[in-house]
């Protein structure tokens, strides 16, 4: 059984995190609270993701934080990650989970209902579900979902789901409401000047929209 808490998802972005880098952002995102990192970079190569990747795996050492990457299933492997986050257009889980093992986390992005309700749950650990608002970090999405389509993907989801797109601390009522696990978020603590105070107000948020 594979432990992982998905309360608190911080996506990385290397443009908004560039005024203190991507591993100083994590590392003060995990001591407010962030349960999850994932690795997103989809203009870097191969090579420089292992690379931040392993300085990553080493900063977050002893927190109890897992480091997920996303899309490249070799720097992954290479840099001994958690886990691997995939969407619709990267691989098929079938693939991924073939490559990484039993034993890593897998994630899948869905959009659409068919899509949750089509998950393998043999196959994928967690789904990351969206985007709940529009979001610039992501200008490709699809279509936004809000709220009561978050609630109707989640009832037809079979594995344990994030909430992603546009959120911030004061959605993770709604979110949690919706039966999200958790809530991923890239802008709400990327690019922040206190990275750790943004991740302790959103996890505050969530503590207590779980009381």
């Amino acid at each position: 059984m594979k432990h992982f808490d998905l309360s608190l998802y911080l996506v990385l972005d290397p443009v908004l995190c560039a005024g203190i880098g991507m591993v100083e952002t994590a590392r003060a995102a995990v001591a407010g609270g962030a349960t999850i990192v994932q690795l997103r970079d989809k203009q870097a190569s191969t090579a420089s993701m292992i690379e931040t990747g392993l300085v990553l795996k080493q900063a977050l050492a002893g927190t109890g934080a897992r480091l997920i990457v996303n899309d490249d299933i070799e720097a992954a492997i290479a840099i001994g990650a958690d886990g691997l986050h995939i969407g619709q257009d990267d691989m098929d889980a079938l693939t991924a989970r073939r490559l990484i093992g039993p034993d890593m986390i897998l994630g899948l992005s869905v959009e659409t209902e068919a899509l949750a309700a089509a998950i393998d749950p043999d196959l994928v650990d967690y789904a990351g579900i969206g985007p709940v608002f529009a979001t610039p970090t992501k200008p490709d999405h699809k279509q936004p979902i809000g709220f009561a389509g978050l609630a109707r993907m989640i009832d037809l989801c079979p594995v344990p789901s994030v909430a992603i797109g546009g959120l911030k601390a004061v959605h993770a009522a709604d979110a949690l409401l919706a039966g999200a696990d958790g809530i991923a978020l890239v802008s709400a603590i990327c690019g922040t000047s206190d990275p750790q105070a943004a991740a302790a107000e959103i996890a505050r948020a969530i503590r207590e929209a779980r009381q």
